[in-house]
């Protein structure tokens, strides 16, 4: 009896050892495959960490990359040409004289600059170089002051217009200007005939206009010498007020006969005008004008007499 029990005792503290060694095996699996867990979790946190650190860095680039963007392009627009607008885009010249349509351009590198005509889309000039059969136009450059311009020699009418100074870029640049030519006009009020009392004042009003720029000098004549202020008759002034119009004054004084006649304004200019002075000597101006009438009368009676008398003389030999 006592041995059967010792052997099934002996039996199961086998089964307990066994049992023992299985759960020390699976408890070392556990904790081993725990360990490996936190291990992969570990690997995993690390990974993803560095994976977030390389994403924030790419935010970083990317924002740096976008300011260096837009810097670039700030400073591509900043180089591109532009024109200065201080510069007159309306230009009045004398027929016969020399214009010049200016624009000033910054920036300009290695781009042209060329000038069009906007009445026929002609090309002028593409640099220093004149594209027109035309060679009253020329391209002159300031290389000091940036400032480039189609000069226009003898100024005609019909060079009256739009003009345009154009960048070769891309896209292209351009500004636009006017060229106006005129011819001034000289007027005397009262012309062609004035009719002045013996003793009176006579007061010759020249006025000269559409010009682009005073004359720097106008010369009165009389008879076709010119009239001396300083003469011993005395009473001879003149006065001139130049501004957009320019006005001037002959004053002569005492009015005698002598001082009849053609009296020419000559502005530096323009072309002149002329007016005819009648002192009258208690005489009225449509008496002079019928006596006028009647020399004319009398001379057309003394050359139609001539004629007869030399037909009749022909007949009768």
């Amino acid at each position: 009896m006592i041995a059967r029990k010792l052997s099934r005792n002996g039996r199961t503290m086998k089964y307990l050892i066994v049992i023992m060694m299985v759960f020390s095996i699976n408890y070392e699996t556990t904790s081993s495959s725990n360990v490996g867990v936190n291990q992969f979790n570990s690997v995993t946190r690390t990974s993803s960490s560095s994976n977030d650190a390389r994403y924030h860095h790419s935010e970083e680039e990317k924002g740096n990359y976008e300011i260096g963007k837009d810097e670039y392009m700030q400073n591509s627009l900043d180089r591109r040409p532009y024109f200065e607008d201080s510069v007159s885009k309306n230009v009045t010249a004398l027929i016969g004289t020399t214009a010049y349509l200016k624009c000033r351009v910054h920036n300009l590198g290695n781009k042209t600059v060329s000038f069009i005509r906007h009445r026929d889309l002609h090309l002028l000039t593409v640099g220093k170089t004149t594209y027109t059969p035309d060679n009253r136009f020329q391209s002159v450059h300031n290389s000091h002051t940036d400032e480039w311009s189609l000069k226009v020699l003898y100024t005609k009418f019909n060079d009256t217009g739009v003009y345009e100074c154009q960048v070769g870029s891309a896209p292209p640049v351009s500004i636009t200007m006017s060229l106006f030519v005129v011819e001034p006009l000289t007027l005397i009020m009262g012309m062609p005939e004035m009719f002045i009392e013996y003793g009176s004042t006579i007061n010759l009003t020249c006025i000269v206009k559409r010009s682009p720029d005073p004359p720097t000098n106008i010369v009165w004549t009389h008879n076709g010498e010119e009239v001396n202020y300083d003469s011993s008759r005395g009473g001879i002034s003149v006065i001139t007020e130049k501004s957009d119009i320019t006005t001037s004054y002959l004053l002569i004084q005492r009015a005698k006969s002598k001082d009849s006649g053609l009296y020419t304004c000559l502005p530096s200019n323009a072309k002149p005008a002329n007016i005819t002075v009648h002192i009258l000597n208690g005489e009225h101006p449509a008496a002079i004008q019928s006596g006028n009438k009647i020399e004319i009368r009398l001379y057309f009676l003394i050359l139609a007499f001539i004629a007869l008398s030399t037909f009749t003389s022909s007949v009768q030999r």
